[in-house]
């Protein structure tokens, strides 16, 4: 019977070390991905900002200027394009909304960003765009891998429509959760105009042939939760320019935009909550379970050898018995 329940121990023992480098290795990465339906946003603020007037194409000081950014995922392009690529997908439609203190739009770009739902590198195909022109992404956008590491990464910038390092900073402590701290810097770069304009009339046509041109440069951080690879926090020191031409009159160049943006509070708050339950979820399948399988293992392991060396023991001689005498007759 001991020797039977050893056998039983045993086969568990390495039913649960064969589960633990499946779930890493196998079920991590086909389990850990980003839903292709998923929806987020999040608010920005600039305080104190220098904003351009463009009726009078002079900067002026505003009290706030706020960034609306949405991302939205398109499943059906997603299937699609899956087809073709041969792996999971997501698409995600963004939308970078800004708009000055009264509530009025001063330029609006559009994103379409496909990426690998599990390592987040991105997938060139059809409709990668940046406010309609197509682009070929190099490099992460918006979100790090799962299991971010201490290292720089390439990061692409929407508005050069170029790739550059963010460089590894250090690691943080952000409302109870460890994160990295990545920044990246973006030299004074000359980037098209917005095909929106807040102006009727005023198109990137209209002020190319002005001879007038935009430049940016943007010194922004993040700090990100290393197991999920999602920031829970962002800010950047963002500056524009219009330089020259016959629009500025004569003046060699003006403020467009500056200030240091910033997520909403309230929004924060969202985001950390949010990270903290998916963080479970992937520490559950690269930490809890494998780990406790392979200990679980190794106690059954230990218990199934335990039980074996009690069935191999050796047992005393069997006890004799006396002879009863012959009964004796009178």
């Amino acid at each position: 019977m001991r020797r039977k329940a050893s056998l039983v121990l045993l086969a568990c023992a390495v039913f649960c070390a064969a589960l633990a480098p499946l779930l890493r290795w196998y079920a991590f990465p086909r389990l850990a991905r980003i839903p292709a339906n998923q929806y987020q946003d999040m608010v920005l603020e600039a305080r104190d900002a220098t904003l351009l007037d463009y009726g009078t194409m002079r900067a002026k000081k505003v009290s706030k200027v706020t960034i609306v950014q949405t991302l939205k995922g398109d499943v059906e392009a997603a299937e699609k394009i899956e087809r073709t690529a041969g792996r999971p997908v997501v698409v995600w439609d963004g939308l970078s909304y800004v708009q000055g203190p009264d509530g009025k739009m001063v330029s609006k770009v559009p994103e379409r960003y496909i990426f690998d739902a599990h390592s987040q590198d991105p997938v060139h195909a059809t409709g990668e765009t940046v406010d309609g022109d197509p682009v070929k992404r190099e490099g992460i956008e918006f979100k790090w891998p799962f299991l971010t590491q201490k290292r720089d990464y390439e990061y692409f910038d929407a508005q050069t429509r170029t790739t550059s390092p963010i460089h590894y900073e250090g690691t943080r402590a952000f409302r109870g959760l460890t994160v990295y701290l990545f920044e990246q810097t973006v030299p004074w770069t000359r980037v098209a105009m917005p095909k929106t304009m807040p102006v009727r009339g005023i198109t990137p046509e209209s002020v190319a042939r002005t001879g007038t041109t935009r430049w940016y440069s943007t010194v922004r951080r993040f700090w990100v939760e290393p197991v999920t690879g999602a920031p829970v926090y962002g800010e950047e020191i963002h500056q524009e320019e219009l330089r020259g031409g016959t629009l500025l009159g004569g003046r060699a160049r003006v403020t467009a935009f500056a200030g240091h943006v910033k997520m909403r509070e309230d929004y924060i708050d969202h985001t950390v909550a949010l990270v903290r339950h998916n963080r479970t979820l992937v520490l559950a399948l690269t930490s809890y379970v494998p780990w406790g399988s392979l200990v679980l293992g190794a106690l059954l392991l230990a218990l199934s050898l335990w039980l074996e060396a009690r069935a191999r023991r050796p047992r005393g001689p069997a006890p004799t018995r006396s002879e009863e005498p012959e009964p004796v007759s009178a």
